[in-house]
């Protein structure tokens, strides 16, 4: 009896504190998605554009990192490369998409880029791998001299909205 007091007592606590430090690092931060942004933006600038989209559509790439992306689009609001949603290029735009709210994320994307050249966007949006989409906050960086941006973001708590 005192071995299942002391499991429940002790090692259950400890276990769900070391998953919940696990959560935690996986969790992509705002200054993360400035960083992987700018490289973006740098790397699109330094390649062809071809090959930038490519590594950045990789889902195994290096603008792909902890339950973060980088995505690609252009001022016409095509995507050119995402890694977790491929069918997006195949779109003429999408500027049409919104989000659970009904709000045209995409367009929001498109006129912070052509006003701002950097900001951020809250929406709903799903994590990698799953369907219910979540708050989430995206920072878009206008690739300087070009009519291109990129895009990264975190998830705003572990709530389902």
């Amino acid at each position: 009896m005192r071995r299942i007091i002391l499991w429940i007592f002790m090692i259950i606590p400890a276990l769900l504190v070391t998953l919940a430090a696990a959560q935690a690092k996986e969790a992509a931060t705002k200054e993360e998605c400035v960083v992987k942004c700018n490289k973006a933006a740098t790397y699109i600038q330094n390649h062809d554009l071809e090959k930038a989209i490519q590594v950045i559509g990789d889902p195994n790439g290096p603008f792909v990192w902890k339950d973060s992306y980088v995505f690609l689009m252009n001022l016409e609001g095509k995507m050119l490369a995402h890694p977790f949603r491929p069918e997006l290029t195949e779109k003429k735009h999408c500027l049409l998409i919104t989000d659970p709210t009904g709000k045209a994320l995409f367009v929001h994307f498109v006129n912070l880029a052509k006003q701002s050249d950097d900001g951020w966007v809250e929406y709903m949006w799903p994590r990698p791998g799953e369907k219910t989409p979540r708050k989430k906050l995206t920072y878009i960086y206008r690739v300087p001299n070009t009519d291109l941006f990129v895009g990264a973001g975190v998830y705003v708590g572990g709530m389902m909205y």
